[in-house]
Order: C-alpha cells, then structure tokens, then sequence
C-alpha cells in the first residue's frame, strides 16, 4: 500500500512539474488544459477485484472501519451553582434532569445517535439500544 501512495506522489509531482514548465495560460486557457489524471499503478486490496466498479468505495470504508471514535451515555443534565458544586463530596447527591425510567442517550463523537437502557453486563454497565435517530435528524445536528 506504501508503494502505490509513493506511485501516486511521484505521478501527482511529475503532473505539476509537467503543468508547471508548459507556457504560462490565462483562465480561459485553463479550461482547456484540464483533464483527468491517471492512477496506473495501484494494487487491489487484499480479497479486492482490481477495476471492480464499487471496489473503491469498499476499500476506502475499509480503511476506515478501525478508526475509534469517542461514544460516551448522557444518564441527565442539571445546572448547579459553583458554591454547590464547591460543597460536592463523597455521598453528595446530583439531581438530573431526567427519570430513573427514561432511556440513556448514547452520543458517537459528541452527536446523538441512539437512546437505550442502562443494563450490567457482567460485572459492567452498558446500553441496550432501543431507538436509532433517524439519519435526516442526525445531519440537521450536523449543521
């Protein structure tokens, strides 16, 4: 894989270098002098056809598919004054916003994306999902 990137480094260079010493374009030249670039020495994938129509899209959500992403559960949310929060110590109780029966909210990279009941698994806390937010939702918290 480090050798197609370096492959497609010394392509892309040479293209510049080659664009760079023709003669100089105005911008209606430019439009002339566009065109597609050649990616000739990339190897497939292991498991990948090589030239398969969809073959890129899988392999580049491969290469993605290891990477960790913060997911953290919201129980509630309450305010308190910093005199209060001054005064917290062991046995010190917080009141949240929300009901012991209300589900959690389980956030992927601070963004809402599904809610759940708090259930032990083992010896651990987890969430069983109950409800995934729509996707329409999900890109208006985008914006």
């Amino acid at each position: 894989m480090a050798k197609a990137e370096n492959d497609l480094q010394e392509q892309l260079s040479q293209s510049f270098a080659d664009e760079a010493a023709s003669e100089d374009t105005t911008p209606k030249d430019a439009e002339e002098n566009v065109r597609s670039a050649t990616l000739d020495n990339f190897e497939a994938a292991p498991g990948q056809a090589s030239g398969a129509a969809d073959s890129g899209k899988s392999r580049g959500l491969e290469l993605i598919l290891d990477v960790e992403v913060p997911v953290s559960a919201e129980l509630g949310r309450t305010q308190m004054p910093i005199g209060q929060i001054l005064e917290l110590g062991p046995g010190s109780i917080v009141e949240l916003d929300k009901m012991a029966s209300d589900p959690v909210d389980l956030f992927v990279n601070n963004k809402l994306i599904a809610r759940g009941e708090v259930v032990v698994v083992d010896e651990n806390f987890g969430i069983r999902i109950t409800s995934v937010v729509d996707p329409r939702q999900r890109a208006k918290s985008l914006a």
